[in-house]
């Protein structure tokens, strides 16, 4: 069944309350937002306008009431249909003021008698607005002071609603048999960027709205690089196949990959195949509401280790996933973030298993109140070998 797009009022007005409950536990007189996730958790303006990085678009959530959009006037029909009243609008682009005495105005107004705006400064975020903006904002609001929501915004966002966890589900759902009817017409296409090409048609056949997302490679003997974007480069008997694919349905991502072997393969890649998937099996079982990310990392370092890695550059194996293609926590010796009912997260341990040559396996799963649940259709436990 393919879920409703869209949200609610509920929704976010449940996630209104929720944020203005911590802001009042933190002291904070008003928010302040300006990137996509973070306008489109608390108001539902989904576009892809966001695209063009000429015009900054500012969200204000005040300590009661409903958000206040601060947006350019090319975004104001579009953000009429969501359920915000008040949006305030300029004509955008304008280099002299594109949208900064508005926006000011809107904080003082919001803020009250207060002086405390919070805005993300933490890892994992960034300022979609020119700096020498930000500056001008903090110099006329002399007196207010910005502080860090970082911590509260992730405190929202790492539990998924049953809403948002459907769409996570529907997509992996798609994409998983797209995986699976892989091997029936990789041999059709001659050339990496064939194979590349062929998949993303194939998911969008499927249903999924957008591959945001895609890189692999294809070498012989096994893989180096998991990064890169295809080449010309023609597939070849003993090539080792990774596809890592972020695809998208109704604003929210799958994360994972699928490994295959070309004709025919060595033991080492076999080997390692078994690691990986063993190690996702560990991180699986570790993955409880109550157990820390360091932990669900360390169940799976320690298969790794027991197979003969000899690293793992990627720095961790996992992260959380969502409204975004990874969001926090990450799976790393670092993150105690404990897990909790409704997180969806990714396991994706990875090993380095000879000298340039890299076997990396991703699932995604839902923490649920008696353990977790694969939203991913499982990948098999031998590495698929496709004939040629």
């Amino acid at each position: 069944m393919i879920p409703k797009r869209g949200f609610p009022q509920s929704e976010f007005q449940k996630r209104l309350e929720n944020a203005q409950g911590r802001m009042e536990k933190n002291a904070f007189d008003v928010l302040l937002f300006c990137t996509e996730t973070e306008v489109r958790y608390f108001s539902g303006f989904h576009t892809q306008f966001w695209q063009s990085p000429t015009r900054p678009w500012f969200l204000c959530v005040p300590k009661s009431g409903k958000p206040v959009a601060v947006i350019p006037q090319i975004g104001e029909a579009c953000m009429g249909r969501t359920w915000l009243d008040d949006i305030r609008v300029w004509n955008s682009p304008n280099p002299d003021d594109d949208g900064i005495s508005l926006l000011e105005e809107t904080l003082r107004e919001l803020a009250g008698s207060g002086t405390r705006i919070g805005i993300p400064m933490g890892a994992e975020t960034h300022l979609r607005m020119p700096l020498k903006d930000f500056k001008k904002l903090s110099i006329d609001l002399g007196g207010f002071e910005f502080r860090d929501t970082t911590e509260l915004i992730r405190s929202l966002r790492k539990v998924k609603s049953e809403r948002e966890v459907e769409k996570i589900a529907h997509v992996c759902k798609l994409v998983s048999q797209v995986f699976k009817a892989l091997p029936e017409w990789l041999l059709e296409e001659p050339r990496e960027i064939d194979v590349f090409h062929r998949f993303k048609r194939e998911c969008l056949r499927e249903g999924v709205d957008d591959v945001s997302f895609l890189v692999g490679e294809a070498s012989p003997g096994g893989y180096g690089d998991i990064i890169s974007p295809p080449t010309d480069r023609k597939l070849k008997r003993n090539d080792v196949l990774i596809l890592d694919t972020g695809c998208v349905f109704d604003g929210y991502f799958c994360d994972f990959d699928r490994n295959y072997a070309i004709g025919k393969t060595n033991e080492s890649v076999k080997k390692a195949y078994r690691s990986v998937y063993q190690a996702t099996d560990a991180g699986f079982q570790s993955a409880i509401a109550g157990n820390t990310c360091a932990e669900v990392f360390k169940a799976m370092q320690q298969v790794l280790e027991k197979c003969g890695t000899l690293g793992n550059q990627v720095g961790r194996m996992g992260h959380g996933l969502g409204m975004q293609l990874t969001e926090w926590p990450s799976l790393a010796p670092f993150d105690q973030t404990v897990l909790e009912p409704g997180m969806v997260i990714t396991l994706e341990p990875g090993m380095s298993y000879a000298p340039g040559k890299l076997m990396v396996h991703e699932e995604n799963i839902v923490i649920r109140e008696d353990g977790p649940e694969w939203l991913t259709c499982r990948a098999p436990p031998e590495i698929p070998v496709v004939d040629c």
